[in-house]
């Protein structure tokens, strides 16, 4: 299964929106810090802790129980710079390093409808490697 983060870098401010597309297919809105990247310059030289968005890249997705917590929740595996990055509803994880945030729908505080959202994200997610098949995330 691949998933595509398309960013909306129009944006202006404090956090980052964009869309996943599940194999091509629009699957729900995203919520990331704002992205502060700079091509070719290590990690370290530009991320700022909890406030940072992740790098572009292509990253294996795996599911599994964060430290501390009940949930299974998608992990993104080996991200420069970043540790424990995870895909979760936007009404329940806020400020945590790097995080993909999804809901159904955006509104000038972030986003709607996340539970809903991350059920149907992490169900297809679930669906996937339970078959055996790997799942990317490439961001863009």
């Amino acid at each position: 299964m691949e998933i595509e983060l398309r960013r909306d870098l129009a944006q202006a401010g404090h956090r980052t929106f964009g869309k996943f597309y599940l194999d091509n297919v629009f699957t729900c809105e995203t919520l990331e810090p704002p992205v502060r990247e700079v091509e070719g310059v290590v990690v370290s030289n530009w991320k700022l802790r909890e406030d940072t968005a992740i790098p572009r890249g292509r990253y294996r997705v795996i599911i599994n129980r964060p430290r501390g917590s009940g949930l299974h929740l998608p992990l993104l595996l080996n991200v420069p710079g970043f540790d424990d990055v995870r895909i979760g509803p936007d009404d329940s994880r806020r400020g945590l390093d790097g995080w993909i945030l999804v809901g159904v729908e955006r509104s000038d505080i972030g986003l709607l409808d996340g539970r809903r959202a991350f059920h149907e994200l992490f169900q297809d997610i679930h669906d996937a490697l339970n078959t055996g098949e790997q799942v990317w995330i490439t961001v863009g």
